[in-house]
């Protein structure tokens, strides 16, 4: 079965809880935008895959690195990498609102993949299975299956340049100590425990 807009009631994005102060108040930026605006921020990034993501563009569109990049299913092989630094993270619950945004891309999987496909929104959700982006794990004996599994799994929608502050609904975090940091950070913020989204 297909994945439809139905399906996706908010979108992710996961960063240093540091950040949220500056994403509460410039939004959610696209790399370059970072870049241009000179906004310090702590990154979470890989080196290894921001490389491979830095010259890549969308078929009619802009370069991957103008486009604020949030994922369908925030339980993902990414979130799983930074495991060790969970108490330092939170995932920004994203209103599917955003979505209506003019130019919005969705890939099929992780967008710095290779045979990544990119469509408009919501024409690209065809291209991705639910069972597959919504699976508990990714771990199947079969490689082939399981590199799948991992890129679908990390299917991106990709918004111009920046995604608004006022989309953001809240965020997650793995513990009381996570809690405890971003209620301080930004006060009256909705901040919520998922344990179970963080493994």
């Amino acid at each position: 079965m297909k994945l439809t807009p139905s399906d996706i009631a908010e979108i992710y994005f996961i960063t240093d809880l540091v950040n949220m102060p500056s994403i509460l108040k410039h939004g959610i930026l696209s790399h370059n935008l970072v870049a241009k605006k000179k906004i310090q921020h702590s990154s979470i990034a890989n080196v290894d895959v921001q490389g491979r993501r830095i010259n890549k563009v969308i078929p009619g569109g802009k370069k991957l690195h103008d486009y604020a990049n949030l994922y369908i299913n925030a339980r993902n092989p990414m979130l799983y990498v930074l495991l060790p630094k969970q108490r330092e993270l939170c995932v920004i619950r994203i209103s599917a609102d955003v979505l209506r945004s003019a130019g919005v891309i969705v890939s099929d999987k992780n967008a710095a993949r290779d045979w990544a496909r990119f469509e408009p929104w919501p024409d690209g959700l065809n291209r991705i299975g639910k069972e597959d982006i919504f699976r508990e794990r990714w771990d199947v004996s079969d490689p082939f299956e399981k590199d799948h599994l991992k890129g679908v799994m990390c299917a991106e929608i990709l918004v111009p340049y920046k995604v608004d502050s006022r989309y953001i609904l809240g965020a997650y975090v793995s513990c009381q100590e996570a809690f405890d940091r971003l209620a301080e950070l930004c006060p009256g913020f909705a901040v919520t425990i998922n344990r179970r989204l963080f493994f």
